[in-house]
């Protein structure tokens, strides 16, 4: 790999990330069941009917695991606690929960690594969705509950704290697209959904102040949209997956505002008195998290609204079919800076590739891999030639792991993982990220 630490400013973090649900083995230490569990069990959403029953074992496995973390000179470990894990039924306490949490905690710590947790990765407890999930507006307070409990445990050791992760996923590709859980096409579900999981955020965010709790940030995750051509419609298409990608989240926690264009088509879907709820989604935040991995090429069409569709680009694609575009970080990190955040640190909290990541001989070469995070570590220093506030750098993901509705087929690790034996082999990345970090 071309870069090296001293490639980028003093006290710079870098880091890897992974998520509860995707590798911990859900049905173990008293884990309650969640959506997720009932969208896999659903046949025709998830590759295979796979689940995270199982995943990484990283539940008995994790020593293991932070070892990887730590041999490969990573300063951060970016791990998310779950929400049924620690309260079943996201009401009531677990105390294996807790304490699975609390060993996990004090492992980093043993290994020299900051613990930088997210409250919520996607693993809502069936019990809550049965009650509307993050289409009942009270979900903002089960949301605060269940951040007390269990930064009540371990707030205070960790280095930061992110909310919820992705509100786009969690609302829009949940509850329009239907790709994720809870797997609705609802676009009335969708307009709640988007505004109480912003909310939520902002009660979580005002909890975790009143603890004296500090670090606190936001994590978004965005996709560049280009318009397919140069007609004024493409133009207007791309800016209104902007609109409800992007700017609806962003603008929400840092103008207490949402795009006009989005507001056309979700405006009279949102719950009654939404405008009197941004003193509490603008709760501040310390510092704002960017995942990012593609660009999408937006047409317009002639459907129902939002009325888009993405189209193929022509550039080089990973795993996923996901376009390669590292000009995208680039761009998010300028103009989060420039219209949304000012001088308020700018971290990048996911980034990463797919591919197929086959052994040979006991190895797993990915030079694929190696090139792209080098392209994007290229974007960060751009933003930062800028005056851009980049303070970290976190890949996706540690390990391979079960990666949502494309079951266990997409592998995004730095690490391999057999899903038969659970055996973890470090694939080359690993070892040219340890090489550059270490240099």
């Amino acid at each position: 790999m071309k870069h090296r630490r001293s490639d980028f400013p003093e006290g710079f973090l870098f880091g890897t990330a992974t998520s509860s649900y995707q590798i911990e083995g859900h049905a173990q230490g008293g884990a309650g069941r969640t959506h997720w569990d009932d969208f896999a069990a659903t046949p025709g959403n998830v590759v295979r009917a796979e689940n995270g029953a199982r995943a990484c074992d990283h539940y008995n496995r994790y020593a293991e695991d932070l070892d990887l973390v730590a041999a490969a000179g990573f300063d951060c470990y970016r791990f998310s606690t779950s929400w049924a894990r620690v309260m079943p039924d996201g009401r009531s306490v677990n105390p294996e929960g807790l304490d699975f949490y609390d060993r996990l905690t004090d492992a980093m710590l043993e290994r020299g690594i900051k613990p930088c947790v997210t409250l919520y990765h996607w693993e809502l407890p069936s019990a809550l969705a049965d009650q509307g999930g993050w289409r009942n507006r009270d979900i903002a307070d089960w949301f605060a509950e269940y951040t007390s409990v269990i930064m009540g445990r371990i707030g205070d050791r960790m280095y930061s704290v992110a909310t919820i992760n992705e509100p786009w996923c969690v609302a829009w590709l949940s509850h329009f697209e239907g790709h994720h859980a809870p797997g609705l096409r609802d676009i009335r579900a969708t307009a709640r959904a988007m505004h109480h999981v912003l909310l939520a955020h902002g009660r979580a965010t005002q909890v975790m102040r009143d603890m004296g709790l500090s670090n606190l940030g936001a994590v978004f995750n965005f996709e560049w949209a280009t318009p397919a051509d140069d007609s004024a419609a493409a133009a207007e298409a791309a800016a209104l997956h902007d609109g409800y990608y992007n700017r609806w989240f962003l603008g929400g926690v840092f103008k207490g505002a949402y795009p006009e264009n989005v507001l056309e088509g979700l405006g009279p879907h949102l719950p009654a008195n939404w405008q009197d709820d941004f003193p509490v989604i603008q709760t501040p935040v310390d510092w704002c998290g960017l995942n990012y991995y593609t660009r999408k090429v937006i047409a317009p069409n002639d459907g129902a609204w939002p009325g888009l569709h993405g189209v193929e680009g022509p550039l080089p694609k990973t795993f996923m079919d996901w376009e390669i575009y590292p000009d995208g970080l680039y761009q998010f990190l300028t103009r989060t800076a420039r219209d949304y955040t000012a001088d308020l640190p700018l971290i990048v909290t996911e980034n990463g590739m797919a591919s197929a990541d086959v052994i040979h001989a006991g190895r797993i070469d990915d030079p694929q891999r190696i090139t792209y995070v080098e392209a994007h570590l290229d974007a960060v220093q751009r933003a930062l030639a800028e005056g851009v506030p980049v303070q970290g750098y976190f890949i996706w993901s540690l390990m391979d792991n079960y990666e949502w509705a494309l079951g266990y087929e997409k592998r995004f690790g730095l690490v391999h993982v057999d899903f038969d034996t659970l055996v973890r082999t470090p694939k080359a990345s690993y070892h040219a990220l340890a090489a550059a970090l270490k240099a």
